[in-house]
């Protein structure tokens, strides 16, 4: 990373179309460099669809970004070189061992033998897997599966880290140790951009940017945005925000379904 560049990743304008659908729509992001970033939204609003622009996967319509002082057109190779990412299904192989899936993600950033023995016996202890090693992916828990994950993903010493609702299905406990993870990582330099559906999750994050229809509609920490909201959390917050765009209030759904709401006369 450039000396004295501030953010991690920046984008102007950045935006994806599918044919006549516009997934993603003229997105703005400056997100500091060693900070926790949360992308906030339902299911559909366009945040994995940006995440893939940034993780050079899916190329712009039109706009610009950079990661990491690069280019995400020009430079997608270097970008992949310093960054980890970790989705919700893990991208675990189920039928290699705990030692073999790190040893797989090793190889492909090309580390020596040596460095990659040296990172795995670290990361093994970091994610509480020791006498797990020769455990087959696929018999883990998903708290398991999610720690060897987050190991995978950081192997190679990356500079970024973009999880994509890490922690959806894992019970609270397996949540609570992976954010604590999250927040030493952060401390260590490493920026983190984050999705996720559990707001007390967002709260701990240092800023977060709500999008909806591909749109950001607003960014800010989070103690600014509750204040300026006058909400009592996040959550509040997040369904504010829906039934504002939509004018739909979020209980109309229940109260259409008129044969649940009608009084039985059996």
């Amino acid at each position: 990373m450039p000396d004295g560049l501030c953010y991690a990743i920046e984008t102007e304008g950045l935006t994806k179309k599918f044919a006549d659908f516009t997934a993603v729509d003229g997105v703005c992001l400056r997100i500091p460099k060693g900070s926790v970033f949360g992308l906030l939204g339902p299911n559909g609003s366009g945040k994995s669809t940006t995440i893939r622009m940034l993780c050079c996967v899916l190329t712009p319509t039109s706009g610009k970004g950079t990661v990491m002082g690069m280019d995400i057109q020009k430079n997608p190779e270097g970008i992949k070189q310093n960054l980890g990412y970790m989705s919700q299904r893990f991208s675990l192989y189920e039928d290699l061992t705990v030692e073999e899936n790190l040893d797989f993600y090793g190889g492909i950033y090309g580390l020596s033998k040596d460095i990659r023995d040296e990172r795995k016996k670290e990361l093994i202890t970091m994610a509480n897997l020791s006498g797990k090693e020769k455990s087959l992916a696929g018999t883990l828990s998903g708290g398991w599966k999610q720690r060897l994950a987050l190991g995978c993903a950081l192997i190679h010493k990356p500079k970024l880290l973009i999880l994509d609702e890490p922690t959806a299905g894992v019970d609270p406990v397996s949540r609570r140790v992976f954010w604590e993870i999250i927040h030493s990582l952060s401390k260590q330099g490493i920026t983190i951009l984050v999705t996720t559906h559990y707001m007390d999750e967002a709260e701990s994050c240092d800023i977060v940017s709500f999008i909806f229809d591909g749109k950001i509609i607003n960014t800010a920490s989070p103690e600014d945005i509750i204040k300026s909201e006058g909400a009592k959390n996040l959550e509040d917050i997040f369904i504010k925000y829906v039934e504002r765009i939509t004018n739909t209030k979020v209980s109309s759904a229940f109260a259409g379904v008129k044969f649940l709401n009608e009084e039985s006369n059996e």
